[in-house]
């Protein structure tokens, strides 16, 4: 542990300004480095295989995660808070370099159960989706187009650091991929709310290989995605209620089939 007082030290350079969207680290056009807060989420980064670069934080926080395989800066709140742009409850930090990531092909070989997101861009849902995945035994996720970065501070955040232990690929063409995956023996299953689909409890896709399609908050799957799948499945719902929020809707399918 090493003290500092100054916030102009540059050996803290990786927290700085993490409150302004054109300088943070984290951020496209940044230098890409996976940002962990608070305790919990700090240790599963650590525990994770992305390169810890440094911590920051107040010395109780510090200590609270035991040996550590990089600097850790202790400071006080308020030099923290003038450090990053803005106090920060959980009282710790962790920076991190990206670690490579699994192909389509390498993920699907190595799966039985995955999540196809298609335009899924906000941060938390897309945080909350990959802490759903993780609780209920996804394998991975695979980020169609349109989809946010996983690794945005936000995410990471909201996920409670299980985006650190999900894999996921990429898959730029949604078509494409998804006949990968129906190569690889999955069942491409679309979750839609149109009253035509197949009520998800009676599709049969409980202990099968399956790939869970999943659309944008606003506008759900395209029709293009919908097509591309074996079965457009929905969950039943009552009257008046026209949709579920996507990290929502992906925990009741992720549930049932497994």
């Amino acid at each position: 542990m090493i003290e500092i007082d100054d916030p102009a030290d540059p050996r803290l350079d990786d927290f700085r300004d993490l409150s302004t969207a054109d300088r943070r680290p984290d951020r496209p056009g940044g230098r890409g480095l996976v940002i962990a807060e608070g305790v919990v989420v700090v240790e599963r980064l650590l525990a994770s295989p992305y390169p810890v670069r440094a911590l920051l934080g107040v010395r109780r926080r510090v200590e609270a995660l035991g040996d550590l395989p990089a600097p850790a800066y202790v400071t006080s709140a308020e030099v923290m808070a003038e450090v990053v742009g803005f106090h920060l409850n959980r009282g710790v930090l962790a920076a991190a370099d990206r670690a490579p990531r699994p192909d389509l092909a390498d993920l699907a070989a190595s799966s039985r159960r995955l999540a196809v997101l298609e335009g899924v861009g906000d941060h938390e849902n897309l945080g909350s989706l990959f802490r759903n995945a993780a609780a209920l035994g996804i394998d991975g996720v695979v980020l169609g187009p349109g989809c946010s970065d996983p690794l945005y501070r936000r995410s990471v955040r909201v996920s409670m650091g299980h985006v650190l232990r999900v894999p996921f690929a990429t898959m730029p063409d949604l078509a494409g991929g998804l006949e990968l995956l129906r190569d690889n023996g999955f069942t491409v299953a679309a979750l839609t709310p149109r009253a035509t689909a197949v009520g998800l409890a009676d599709a049969g896709l409980r202990g099968r290989r399956v790939a869970v399609v999943l659309g944008s908050e606003g506008p759900g799957l395209t029709e293009g995605a919908i097509e591309a799948a074996d079965v457009a499945v929905r969950i039943p719902m009552a009257g008046g209620v026209d949709s579920l929020n996507v990290a929502t809707a992906a925990a009741i399918a992720f549930y049932a089939i497994t």
